[in-house]
């Protein structure tokens, strides 16, 4: 017999709550890059704010998904650093 069946879970539906929580999770993180990145394209900042903004945003990344420091840095970081490059003209 399912061992599931006999706790009262269903092994389905658990990965299922994961998969929407991972999801919801994701949906932040990427409102923070997108807003984030607006704010360093748009807004007056200086060049020490805007660091200061996508470190922060890093910093959530890795509250929401602990141990990912890699995979933040793979995805989001060259996004980071391309706007304040282009922004600040620092090529």
């Amino acid at each position: 017999m399912d061992n599931s069946r006999l706790s009262g879970t269903d092994p389905d539906l658990d990965l299922q709550a994961e998969r929407r929580e991972e999801d919801r999770r994701l949906r932040i993180l990427r409102r923070a890059v997108d807003y984030a990145l607006w704010i360093i394209a748009r807004k007056d900042l200086t060049l020490i704010e805007a660091r200061t903004l996508a470190e922060g945003v890093r910093e959530q990344a890795l509250l929401l998904f602990p141990g990912k420091e890699d995979a933040f840095d793979l995805i989001y970081a060259p996004r980071f650093r391309r706007a304040i490059s282009e922004r600040f003209r620092l090529h």
